[in-house]
């Protein structure tokens, strides 16, 4: 194709006041100097996004469509389909940044093009198509930002409809695994207990193996069944005064094993102030023994972990009790110091995680913590965690901040 005006048949004048319709006689011939036509076969890219350009265009003939990248890999959106009369290009140019997106020619097209410059000077000399650059630039961020928020609407709803498929696929396996997990760990219970057994070290290792095996499997089917608890709603609360101190106490005693193992120093602080809270028990236990064993999980071997409770207030004023759990453990960035708190997430990736419930960043299911929120929130409470970041030879530690009011409201679920 030839890119000579007589060829394509482009008035420019006509063009530019199509454009630009409130610029002065002078100010379109001024512009029409400036531009020259050239002619792209289908499939041309005219901006890359990501790219820096220098020059700034009208389409004159043909249509071309406005794409962005939506993620990783090659898929490209199509945000508009362009024809004669619609201009590009300046914001790149304005800005001295790089392209915000794609502009692809769908079929033969001519443009007028300006080089980045002649572009300046125009626009210094021509307030009037300054004026209308930023009026049509203002009505395409808010077109496009119309776009990007019912795309950004459309997923969230997909996103909400998958997870609680999700989790209702959970809940149906976890209670379809309950049932043979119960009837497995009472025959390796009678196994375990039979004479026959008893007199075989080798049969009682084994039977002693299936049921800690059995045990471990039902305490995750149960965290499963927690979670969707949680998320579904049905987490119910049947409050009964909880004593922390001692709570916390059976827990560190449950835990004695593992803590010795891996050589922890673990100390308790408990303000003789700190008031009896009115929950649900097994809830705030749940809660507590998650978190403790996540101070654990990520505390090297020797490390140090300190919990203490004392009086607080919510933000209403209303009276509380905190309870901080703090290690010296690898730490936890600024950006996961939220996600951490998503089902299913995982610090890091899984397949460098250890095995084992207390082991060193032992590998878990991702729904510790979410239950704990979860149970923090439905006593109308809150859950949060703070740290200077991540660092396995630092070792900056973190603490988790469990904050409880002393009596559930009555909205809590």
């Amino acid at each position: 194709m030839n890119a000579g005006d007589e060829t394509w048949g482009v008035d420019k004048i006509a063009l530019i006041n199509q454009t630009f319709s409130e610029l002065a006689d002078d100010e379109v011939r001024n512009l029409a100097e400036h531009l020259f036509v050239r002619a792209y076969p289908a499939g041309t890219y005219l901006c890359r996004e990501g790219e820096f350009g220098d020059v700034f265009y009208i389409l004159a003939r043909g249509r071309a469509k406005i794409t962005m990248k939506t993620g990783d890999g090659d898929d490209e959106r199509v945000l508009r389909v362009i024809g004669p009369g619609e201009f590009f290009g300046e914001m790149g140019l304005i800005q001295n940044s790089p392209r915000a997106a794609n502009v692809v020619t769908i079929s033969e097209a001519a443009v007028l093009e300006m080089q980045k410059a002649d572009f300046g000077a125009v626009l210094s000399a021509s307030p009037h198509m300054a004026i209308s650059l930023i009026r049509s630039t203002l009505d395409r961020l808010r077109s496009n930002d119309q776009l990007i928020i019912q795309e950004l609407r459309r997923i969230n709803a997909t996103l909400k409809r998958l997870d609680r498929n999700k989790i209702e696929f959970i809940e149906v396996a976890a209670h379809e695994l309950r049932t043979p997990l119960t009837v497995l760990m009472g025959y390796a219970g009678v196994l375990e207990i039979d004479p026959a057994t008893q007199s075989d070290p080798m049969l009682k290792d084994v039977a002693a193996g299936i049921l800690k095996g059995a045990e471990r499997l039902l305490h995750v089917v149960n965290t499963m069944l927690d979670v969707t608890r949680i998320s579904t709603g049905k987490l119910r609360l049947s409050p009964a005064p909880v004593l922390l101190k001692s709570a916390i106490g059976n827990l560190i005693s449950q835990l004695k094993p593992d803590i010795a193992a891996r050589q922890l120093e673990v100390t308790q602080e408990h303000d003789p102030d700190t008031p009896i809270v009115n929950g649900d028990p097994p809830l705030i236990e749940k809660a507590l023994q998650h978190l403790i064993l996540n101070a654990i999980k990520y505390t090297p071997d020797g490390g140090r972990i300190h919990i203490r409770t004392r009086p607080a207030a919510l933000e209403d004023d209303q009276p509380g009790v905190e309870v901080s759990i703090r290690d010296s453990g690898i730490g936890l960035d600024k950006a996961e110091q939220e996600l951490v708190f998503e089902k299913f997430y995982q610090v890091g990736p899984s397949s460098l995680h250890s095995s084992g419930k207390a082991s060193f960043k032992a590998g878990g299911q991702g729904m510790g913590l979410a239950i704990a929120r979860g149970v923090a929130e439905s006593h109308g409470g809150k859950l949060w965690v703070e740290s200077e970041g991540h660092d396995e030879a630092r070792m900056p530690g973190s603490t988790f901040f469990l904050l409880l009011p002393i009596n559930p409201s009555p909205d809590a679920a």
